[in-house]
Formats: structure tokens, sequence, C-alpha cells
């Protein structure tokens, strides 16, 4: 494996669509949602340990992740874990990784992906990080991955591509279109679903933030200097009280002007809702998505069901409802109404504080 290639795995969200199964001590990405037998950091680590050595990845978490990340990755260093002491955003966290690795390896090739996401043909999508690799070396370029839609989604972000090569410049972003927008999007062709992954050499992106976003830079350089030292905690302390709570979208991606996507179909989903882990999972004749054991339906389609191990559950009469049981908490949701997950975290959180969420 070639030593200078490094893998960032953003680590650090709550996940709180998925909730009541995932919570603030156990977020989304350290749970087995698809019934894999593999969380899905565990899955990400994985994935590009197969073109990146143990010791080459960084995971970027909350505090209180870190002892679950070395559970769930076991193959690295606590050193190799970096602690956000407050979430701002993924500019501040990928700003925490490259200024740390600049420290490190001047020359680093970094890919950075969330912790999060569903790939089910890796071998493709092994091969276009491969590419992107390739070219972010020989180019000063800001690479993102492009995955070609197959519908008018309106919970991704977009990417307008300037010609039909597989690398191509980008020609703008669009955050979360409606559904009119994101129709037109599939019917132009020229955009393409934004992954969140990212490929870049080390001193590529620290120019960037130097270009587009200096308060950063001037911030986490202080990050940089203090990489390994007794002074690093309180450095980094300050610049994420300090710092902006940016995307790295907002902040850098849609102002730079050599930013290049590859685009590509590997069977890719962000797993970002209960819907969508209805959609990959698979489904009795009914088309009802329901655990191997303890789920008994009756007059039930079209609706997911999550048990704890060893529950049962008799459900009768319900047509496209999520069921959510965990130990504490029990929702019932028409899966058409999902968008109001937060609002119900938000009135529990009213009336019964923080130990349910």
């Amino acid at each position: 494996m070639n030593s200078n290639k490094y893998c960032v795995i953003m680590a650090g969200g709550v996940g709180t669509r998925f909730w009541p199964k995932s919570r603030q001590s156990m977020p989304k990405q350290f749970l087995d949602i698809l019934g894999t037998g593999k969380s899905f950091i565990r899955q990400a680590y994985e994935r590009f340990a197969k073109i990146v050595p143990p010791e080459n990845f960084l995971v970027v978490t909350n505090d209180r992740y870190k002892s679950l990340v070395l559970e769930h990755i076991p193959e690295i260093g606590a050193s190799q874990v970096l602690c956000e002491p407050v979430g701002r955003n993924t500019a501040p966290c990928i700003a925490y990784a490259a200024y740390t690795l600049m420290k490190r390896d001047p020359d680093a090739e970094m890919i950075v992906t969330p912790s999060d996401h569903l790939i089910l043909n890796e071998e493709d999508f092994l091969s276009i990080i491969g590419e992107c690799l390739d070219f972010a070396e020989r180019h000063d370029a800001l690479m993102t991955v492009g995955i070609k839609p197959t519908r008018p989604e309106t919970g991704y972000g977009y990417i307008q591509v300037s010609d039909s090569q597989p690398i191509s410049k980008v020609k703008c972003f669009t955050e979360k279109p409606n559904l009119e927008l994101a129709q037109t999007f599939i019917q132009c062709g020229e955009f393409y679903w934004n992954s969140g992954i990212f490929i870049w050499k080390v001193r590529s992106i620290i120019e960037a933030f130097e270009k587009y976003l200096p308060e950063h830079h001037q911030l986490f350089s202080g990050v940089m200097q203090a990489a390994g030292t007794e002074a690093e905690r309180r450095v980094v302390e300050i610049a994420f009280s300090e710092c902006r709570a940016i995307s790295i979208d907002y902040g850098i991606m849609e102002k730079a002007d050599n930013v290049y996507v590859r685009c590509g179909e590997f069977g890719w989903s962000d797993v970002g809702t209960w819907g969508s882990v209805y959609q990959h999972s698979r489904k009795d004749r009914y088309a009802n998505t329901i655990p191997a054991e303890g789920c008994y339906l009756y007059d039930t389609r079209s609706s997911i069901v999550s048990l704890p191990a060893g529950k049962i559950a008799v459900i009768s009469g319900l047509k496209e409802y999520i069921v959510v049981d965990t130990d504490d908490v029990l929702m019932i949701c028409p899966r058409a109404e999902e968008q109001n997950i937060k609002k119900f975290i938000d009135e529990v959180k009213f009336h019964n504080g923080d130990k349910h969420i």
C-alpha cells in the first residue's frame, strides 16, 4: 500500500433521524441498522483498509465516542482518534484532520468519508477512489465523488458537471432542492448526487482554507503546531469554541475554482432515514421489513419494524408505518411523516429531559 495515502473518517454525528434506535450515547454510526452483522463505522474502515494501511487512518469524532471508535476499529491507536470538543459541521472537522496530517506528512493525499454510508459495489467504488487519488496526485484539485441519481431525491445535495467526461470540472453545487427542481435536474442529465466523499492533497485543502476560510486557517494552524504535544487539547478547544460552524461544501467547495467530480454508480446511499433503511432492506411478500424472529403481522403492508432481540411484537392493520421499539421508547409513525421525528425528540426532551434522547 502507498504510505502517503490517508483516510479520514468523519464520525461525530448523533443520527437523530434514526431515533429512538440512535441515541446520544450510541449514535447511528456504531449501530448495525441494516442487519449486516457490522456497524456502519466498521464497514467504512474495512472498505478503505483495502487501499489504506491501518496506521494511516484518522477518525474525527466527539469526545464521548472515542472509546466506541476504538472498540469498533481496534486496528487503530488512540492517537488516531481526533476528538472534537463540540460539533461544528464538516469544515472544522476536516480542518482538524488536515492540519494534524500536514504536520505528520506534508505530502499526504487525503480521502475524507462519512462513517455511515452504504456502498453495495465496493470493487467499482474503490476503483473510482483510485482514479480520484491519481488525479489529485497530478493536479491541484479538490475532488468529490458524484452519484448518478435514480430518482428526484430532495434530501441530497446535487453537483452539476461541465462535460460528460468521467472526471469533470464542477459547474455548481445545489443543496437539497424542492421536488420540482430535483425533477428538472434528473431530466437535464448534468446533475449528480453529492456523496460527501472527498479526495485531495493535504496541501491543496489547506491552501483552500487559507483562501476561502481564513479564520479557520488561522485557528487550526495553531492546532498543527500543537499536534502531538501537551498543548494540543487546549488549542483544539480554543479552535472549536471560536470557529464558525459551516460545512465544507458551503465554506470551500462552492467557492473554489479547482473542484472536480468523478461520477459513478456503485450502489450508494447515505442511509439517512428510516425510509432509506426500508428501501435497502429485505422485504416479505407483503413488502414489510421485519426482524428475522419475533414479529407477527396481520393485514399489515409496506411497513418497517425494528425490535430489541428477544422481544415479541404482534401488529395488525398498519399500512406504510414505522414501528421502532427499544428498551425505553416505542415509536409508531407513518412512513410519510418521518420528517416529524425531530419534533418528537424535542417534545420528549421538553417533558422528560435527555434520558430518552
